[in-house]
């Protein structure tokens, strides 16, 4: 059974992660070129988070395409979780970027300097979140679409980035109109925090699923009930010991199922062929392996 439902193509994923890289270069050059014009440690934040975006979008086109090769005899079970370590690597980035942010920013809070250029650097920056946002929005759709981790977890960066820089925006115009440009580092250390916690929780996710994380309750259950209604339909007495694992765009299942104890090698077979047709219908990202047992010596059921 195939890990990727048929319309996940590998050409359709590396086009949403060429996509990634070429609209992230151009926001960064946006952004820096806000920074530039207005000296701004608030817009020159919300641009180093953009030099991540870059680099986390490279690392997630290799990732897809590494992660779409078919299993081999060094990797029977496929490839997939290369697409997590594209987003632990993207979370590690961040928090990089994040200390880098601070570094510039405590000082312009100590002696805070006023922006210059300002209308062209807010320009700038609003059509770079512009552009930050439909990209995020592209890449979440095509990663629920395709079961992506990587396109997802780049996703969410991108449109956290954009609520980042939504806040600088919102801070910058506010230090013009007060005159307190104590804003524009504080502002910057806010940025360096949130991205901090956005890191993280990218971290944590992707680790997860390293670790061979189960599949969620919703998914578990609809696999259970699909599995255990097919089966039985077919002639099996009982299934038992589901056990499920991500791996990647794919995931995992294998269970025992009890049949009669005269029932056949064939037909057993049969039984075990119907049901991995059922489920490749409804949940074609799912490779199910299935353990037989004949009545008489079935194990007691542990879930």
């Amino acid at each position: 059974m195939e890990l990727t439902s048929p319309s996940t193509s590998p050409s359709a994923l590396e086009r949403a992660a060429r996509i990634s890289v070429g609209v992230a270069l151009v926001v960064l050059g946006l952004k820096a070129l806000a920074w530039r014009v207005t000296g701004s440690v608030a817009l020159g934040s919300d641009a180093m988070e953009s030099t991540v975006n870059v680099a986390a979008a490279l690392a997630m086109w290799a990732a897809v395409r590494v992660a779409r090769r078919p299993a081999d005899s060094d990797h029977p079970f496929g490839h997939g979780k290369a697409e997590y370590l594209s987003a632990v690597l993207e979370g590690v980035l961040v928090l990089v970027a994040a200390a880098e942010i601070a570094r510039e920013a405590i000082p312009r809070v100590m002696h805070p300097v006023p922006a210059q250029s300002f209308g062209l650097g807010v320009l700038l920056s609003l059509t770079a979140s512009a552009l930050n946002g439909a990209l995020g929005w592209f890449l979440l759709r095509e990663g629920k679409r395709h079961r992506s981790p990587a396109l997802h977890a780049d996703g969410v960066h991108v449109l956290t980035d954009v609520a980042t820089s939504a806040g600088v925006l919102v801070g910058v115009v506010a230090a013009r109109v007060t005159g307190w440009w104590v804003l524009d580092g504080l502002l910057a250390l806010v940025v360096a925090a949130q991205i901090v916690w956005a890191g993280w929780g990218l971290v944590r996710r992707s680790v997860g699923g390293l670790m061979d994380e189960t599949l969620d309750a919703t998914e578990r259950d609809d696999l259970r009930a699909l599995i255990t209604r097919t089966a039985k339909e077919r002639g099996a007495i009982e299934v038992h010991g589901f056990r499920f694992r991500h791996a990647g765009a794919g995931a995992f299942c294998d269970l025992h199922m009890v049949v009669p104890g005269a029932m056949t090698v064939s037909d057993a077979h049969a039984l075990c062929d119907e049901v991995e047709r059922a489920v490749a219908q409804s949940h074609a990202h799912v490779d199910v392996v299935i353990h037989v047992e004949p009545e008489a010596l079935a194990e007691t059921p542990s879930t």
